[in-house]
Formats: structure tokens, C-alpha cells, sequence
């Protein structure tokens, strides 16, 4: 049996998934599954993945019609034979010793559970940039830590069988910040993290629509710190936590609304959202857009995407001269 299953969901990634299977294929530790789990595709990448298959008895693929990352993850779980499960995403690199130095920690710690890692990005207006501090000086994550900061645990992590065994699989309701679930019920049920904040690979930043993802992230945090409450009832400390983050959470999701509204030209959502978000925030700012999207929202609009291409050339410029 192989010591390590490399878990890696994947869909329509044609041109990435390639050099994520070699990255991972590439490890300085070998004694590893790649379990390719094909969700869906309408691309060509089951046949990158079947190919390279036929040159690496370490690679498993498998088919399934599309479920979204969590259902594909939990395809992967339930097939996975090692002690170990390791995630890469179809789009991301390792470097060669990203496996082994993660694996040293859990040997060398036995109590540790889970090791969460860090990255440099790939692509997008963060290319070059850490995907987390390095040195990291952050707290080590347990429950309360990664309530408070929902980037306290990376994607590219390792855990022990005993996770999945103890916490179950991803909840495939969320269609999105499924992963950060899975970690906060991890750390509810007591399990414990380490964190190896050395960049051992290379997460990629796509170039989606800024403000779509903006609101799905906002929407997937809300609705998971809404899930988890009723399980922190009986700890006052990580509930009190909690309920701040929901209640920052919730003026971003008025934030992010009424900015997807004025990109929809849907003005009559942003004037609401805004309206909302006025009487959360104050300010003199939302006071006069809140303003405008009633009286002026084609003006509103104009002044929002110029202000918007300002902050996108003001970031290109900061990345070109990094």
C-alpha cells in the first residue's frame, strides 16, 4: 500500500494539469498514489491524465459526472489507500520536497494531525507574491485561530488518515470554501495542526471576474460560519469570535453585492446593498453612493469602474516593479 494519497480533483484543466501531475509525480518521496479524479470534463483532460497512467502505475484515474471540488475530493478519500492524504489542486505545483518535508513533521510529531503549508502564487495580480508569510508569525491554528483568520490553514496540506476517519468528508452542500469547513470541524473534534510555512509550491491565481469571486467567497464563508455556529454553543470564547466574523462577514457580503449589482447594471440591488452597507459603516463615502444610486446610478457606475481600473493598473504596476 502506498504510504501517501495525492488527492487532486480536476476540471476541464487541459492546460494545467500536466505539470500538476508532474509535480507531484516528481516528488523526492515516492511512495505515493496520484488519484486524478475527473469531474466532468468536457476538455481533454482525462486523456492527459490516462495517458500519463499508462507511463506511471502510481496514477489513478477516475470518472465521475460533475459534483464540484468537494464531491471529487470525496471521491478520491473514499479510493485513497494511504495513511496519509495530501491535496494539490489540478491548477497548482510542488516543489520536489514538498511531500517529504511535510511528512517529517508528522513522523517527528505524533500528536500533530494535520501540516498546512505555503506557496508562492501563480498568475494574476499576486504572480511572484507569498501566498502566506514567511517567516509566519502567526499563532499555530487551532480552533480559535482559524475562526479568526480564515487563511490560517493553506490548501496545500497534509493530515493523517485518523482525520478523515474521525471528521467524515467534504460537505458537498458548499460550493465553495468547502476546505475551510473541513478544517474548522477538524479543529472542533480536537484534531491538531502544524504549520511548515516554508514555500514548498506554487498556488495559481486565475484570471476570473474579480467581482464574481469576491462574491462567492463572501457568500461560502458566510454560509459556513453559519453552519458551524450551533456546534461552538458550548464554547463562549470561539463562539464570541465567531459572531464577529459573521458580523464582518456580513458587511463584506453587502460590499460584494453591490458591486457585482453595479457591474449587472442592476441598480435598484445596488442601491439596497448600499443602503445596507451605509448603515453598517457610516461614512461620508457611502453616504454620497448610497446617494447616487438613487438619483445618479449611471454616474455611480461610471465612477465605479474608473475607480475600479485605477486599483487594477495601480496593482499591475506594483507586481511589474516586485
Amino acid at each position: 500500500m502506498p504510504a501517501v494519497s495525492v488527492i487532486m480533483p480536476a476540471y476541464n484543466v487541459e492546460p494545467y494539469i500536466g505539470m500538476a501531475m508532474g509535480s507531484a509525480l516528481a516528488q523526492t518521496f515516492t511512495d505515493l498514489e496520484l488519484i486524478v479524479v475527473d469531474d466532468g470534463s468536457t476538455d481533454g483532460t482525462a486523456a492527459i491524465v490516462a495517458e500519463l497512467a499508462r507511463c506511471d502505475d502510481r496514477v489513478r484515474l477516475i470518472r465521475q459526472s460533475n459534483r464540484g471540488l468537494a464531491g471529487a475530493r470525496n471521491t478520491a478519500l473514499r479510493a485513497g489507500r494511504g495513511d496519509f492524504f495530501a491535496l494539490l489542486d489540478s491548477d497548482d505545483l510542488w516543489h520536489r520536497e514538498f511531500l517529504s518535508e511535510q511528512l517529517a513533521i508528522l513522523n517527528a510529531r505524533p500528536e500533530v494531525d494535520i501540516v498546512t503549508g505555503n506557496a508562492w502564487c501563480l498568475g494574476g495580480g499576486r504572480d511572484g507574491r507569498l501566498a502566506r508569510p514567511y517567516p509566519d508569525a502567526r499563532p499555530q491554528p487551532d480552533l480559535a485561530v482559524i475562526i479568526g483568520d480564515e487563511r490560517a490553514v493553506f490548501i496545500m496540506s497534509v493530515f493523517r488518515r485518523r482525520v478523515y476517519e474521525t471528521v467524515g468528508l467534504f460537505d458537498e452542500s458548499l460550493r465553495t470554501n468547502e476546505d475551510y469547513e473541513f478544517w474548522l470541524r477538524a479543529a472542533t473534534a480536537g484534531l491538531r495542526f502544524s504549520r511548515n510555512d516554508r514555500p514548498l509550491g506554487h498556488y495559481r491565481l486565475r484570471t476570473d471576474s474579480l467581482s464574481a469571486s469576491d462574491l462567492r467567497m463572501v457568500r461560502g464563508i458566510r454560509n459556513v460560519y453559519k453552519k458551524v455556529r450551533p456546534s461552538l454553543v458550548d464554547r463562549p470564547h470561539e463562539l464570541a469570535i465567531l459572531d464577529r466574523q459573521l458580523e464582518r462577514f456580513e458587511t463584506e457580503w453587502r460590499a460584494a453585492e453591490a458591486r457585482a449589482a453595479l457591474e449587472a447594471h442592476d441598480y435598484d440591488a445596488a442601491r439596497e446593498h448600499l443602503c445596507a452597507l451605509h448603515a453598517r459603516r457610516g461614512g461620508a463615502a457611502l453616504g454620497l453612493a448610497r446617494f447616487m444610486a438613487r438619483w445618479a446610478p449611471a454616474l455611480l457606475a461610471r465612477v465605479y469602474h474608473v475607480r475600479r481600473s485605477r486599483l487594477s493598473d495601480r496593482g499591475a504596476q506594483l507586481t511589474s516593479s516586485s
